[in-house]
């Protein structure tokens, strides 16, 4: 029996206790009154009898239309309201009991932490990267998740293994060299990797620039370009990598790059592109052409970051 099935008959056995002992009824009943039309009220949950059991069917809390129904009594503007949260992911218009949050606005929170769990610690699907023409190499994590989120500095390291199969596979020296790393979201690498990798390839052969090999990285840290630079000395790397999720927003990718990386460059000697997803991010397709016209600054320019900076500020 799944873990499902034993959810199912715990909530049969609940139901069926209160039913006998009188306080609650199946909601689906013949002598059910039918609300009056103008009567408004929360969604509730629908009951349907099946083989003498009651099952609830509960509407999705994450769906939009339920993100979007406020909370709010008697707002001053309820059309006003939904405007404001209609344009913005953050927690408004959730009202409140008393001094604390309804149980709804709590529901959801609990549910988007789940949808923020998910993307942390499960992996990136293998079919996706089958899909995508992408081989896997590790960083020097051994002891999966649990040891990638507490020691940050192993998953900035290629393992041996992985410096050699990149050797034996990958172009070296090329102009652009882009490589994908799970990072702290593998929803976030799902949503956008189909879509910006091809813009990405397409756009470095409109421009004249050889485009290497490009491969996946398993427990993936940004500092893992400094190897990547070592191993292959592109000009440029482009790591596209998952973001740490927000609450409730897990497929946000960021792309970062840098001018012949190596040991030692930090943040400082690197570019990002951040915030990358469909339906209120940067959208995918734009972020992989401002990358590629990026990517070419950085190869006249012969620096990146803080140094690309001082350039094209001298420069004016």
């Amino acid at each position: 029996m799944s873990d499902a099935d034993h959810f199912d008959e715990l909530i049969d056995r609940v139901m069926r206790e209160l039913s006998a002992a009188g306080l609650i009824r199946p909601l689906e009943t013949p002598n059910r009154p039918t609300p009056p039309a103008n009567t408004a009220s929360a969604p509730t949950a629908r009951g349907r009898q099946t083989g003498g059991e009651l099952r609830l069917d509960l509407p999705d809390i994450t769906a939009a239309e339920q993100r979007a129904q406020g909370g709010v009594d008697r707002p001053v503007s309820a059309e006003g309201l939904q405007a404001l949260m209609s344009v913005t992911p953050a927690r408004i218009g959730a009202g409140h009991s008393g001094p604390r949050p309804r149980t709804r606005a709590l529901n959801l929170f609990a549910a988007d932490a789940a949808i923020t769990q998910d993307a942390l610690w499960r992996d990136v699907d293998p079919a996706l990267l089958e899909q995508m023409g992408l081989f896997s190499v590790q960083t020097r994590i051994t002891g999966g998740k649990e040891e990638y989120l507490l020691r940050p500095d192993l998953g900035r390291q290629l393992s041996d293994s992985a410096r050699e199969i990149l050797r034996q596979r990958c172009q070296p020296g090329a102009a652009l060299q882009v490589c994908v790393g799970d990072g702290l979201s593998a929803a976030a690498i799902e949503a956008n990797l189909g879509k910006i990798l091809p813009v990405l390839q397409s756009g470095a052969q409109s421009a004249g620039l050889s485009f290497g090999t490009p491969f996946f990285i398993q427990y993936c840290r940004v500092g893992v370009m400094n190897d990547i630079g070592e191993t292959l000395k592109p000009e440029v790397v482009m790591l596209l990598i998952g973001e740490r999720p927000g609450l409730g927003r897990a497929e946000s990718m960021s792309i970062y790059m840098g001018y012949r990386p190596q040991s030692g460059h930090s943040d400082a000697d690197r570019d990002v592109i951040c915030n990358i997803y469909d339906g209120g991010g940067t959208n995918p397709l734009e972020a992989g052409a401002y990358a590629l016209q990026l990517a070419q600054k950085m190869i006249k320019a012969g620096a990146s970051g803080v140094k690309l900076r001082l350039q094209e500020d001298g420069g004016r």
